[in-house]
């Protein structure tokens, strides 16, 4: 069975990007436009990972994770947070949450696959 991997970014062009190097290495992945949207596939299906943006309108990433944490189902799903911050706060602030990892933007697709499939190996 493939893992499936939501995706949360509020840019088209991140979460088509991101999409292609996960599908071309066998996920499956679910694509969110921002925090809140992200919400309404944590429904009980099946879900391996979530990658999310910090900067979203109406929830950010950190709202997000926050939100995650607080569901059941998700409250241990590693969650790799991708970003353009590279502010040690923000890192911190992302980990308080429960960010598992997190990856800055712009990224190289070798490097998200290997902190993808890292965080993968600690969970199943």
């Amino acid at each position: 069975m493939k893992k499936i991997i939501l995706v949360v970014d509020d840019s088209e062009s991140i979460r088509e990007v991101v999409r292609f190097n996960l599908e071309n290495s066998g996920y499956n992945v679910i694509l969110a436009t921002d925090g809140e949207d992200a919400l309404s596939f944590l429904d009980g299906r099946e879900i391996h990972l979530v990658i999310t943006d910090l900067h979203m309108p109406i929830r950010d990433g950190i709202g997000l994770i926050k939100k995650i944490r607080k569901i059941p189902k998700y409250k241990r799903i590693p969650i790799l947070f991708l970003t353009t911050e590279s502010q040690n706060e923000k890192k911190v602030e992302a980990r308080k949450a429960g960010a598992t990892a997190w990856i800055l933007k712009p990224f190289v697709p070798e490097v998200l696959l290997f902190s993808v499939n890292r965080v993968m190996r600690r969970r199943f």
